[in-house]
């Protein structure tokens, strides 16, 4: 089996040039929304080598589910964040609690999501510093229970990516916030109920939702850089008739 030796991506004009040794190889070209090309090749000493021209073809984006209400599944998904501690050091946590309603439509631009996250259920896994996030120098959970998201823009970027676009209410602030969001398909649970599963982010500036405490603490309890990431991982089921959306 054999390992990676060199990779990167092409310039502006689709080229892309690299020195190896002598031997056998297997090339591979991705793209967004294009079905990958591999091939294999032969370089020789002191002899350049190129496959030719690449032509990538258009992938088929996968089966869109079906119109109607969907709900979140706390059980399979995770709301996680990073953001920089002191220097290079990055904090990794999650929100434990949440809940999610998806109304989709055809065409899919015109559906729509609400999401509402419980502040207190932060968790970084330091139960000092999660306490100290939740006080009022950050999330403020007494006065601000719940972050929520109220999507009003379904925006197909092409393939398998899509731009979902709303209002995010977090620390008693709005805010529009755009989710990278890539669409990974359909599948059956082991109940064979169908899901659908998708995986999202976004950057978050603490001073746009007036989270702006700078103060070096005692013990460095918590120092959160200006950014934060959101990495939302998702799966959702229809919702049955009557059903309310759990927390988990």
């Amino acid at each position: 089996m054999g390992c990676r030796v060199v990779g990167g991506g092409t310039d502006p004009f689709g080229s892309f040039v690299t020195a190896v040794p002598a031997g056998e190889y297997r090339l591979a070209v991705s793209a967004e929304g294009y079905a990958p090309f591999r091939a294999a090749t032969t370089v020789e000493e002191g002899t350049p080598a190129s496959p030719g021209d690449v032509t990538l073809q258009t992938a088929e984006p996968p089966e869109l589910p079906a119109p109607g209400d969907w709900e979140i599944e706390p059980a399979h998904s995770s709301i996680g964040f990073t953001a920089r501690h002191i220097g290079p050091a990055r904090i990794h946590g999650r929100f434990n609690t949440f809940a999610g309603a998806i109304r989709l439509t055809d065409p899919m631009e015109g559906s729509a999501m609400h999401v509402v996250i419980g502040a207190a259920s932060i968790d970084t896994n330091v139960r000092m510093r999660d306490d100290h996030l939740r006080s009022a120098d950050f999330l403020d959970v007494e006065r601000f229970p719940a972050i929520e998201f109220y999507s009003d823009r379904f925006v197909h970027r092409g393939g398998s990516r899509w731009a979902v676009t709303g209002a995010l209410s977090l620390h008693g602030v709005t805010r529009t916030v755009t989710l990278d969001t890539e669409y990974l398909g359909l599948g059956n649970g082991m109940e064979g109920k169908v899901r659908a599963a998708c995986r999202a982010t976004a950057e978050l500036h603490r001073d746009d939702f007036t989270v702006s405490w700078q103060t070096m603490p005692a013990r460095g309890i918590a120092v959160v850089g200006p950014s934060i990431r959101i990495d939302l991982d998702v799966q959702a089921v229809p919702k049955a008739a009557g059903a309310v959306a759990g927390q988990g």
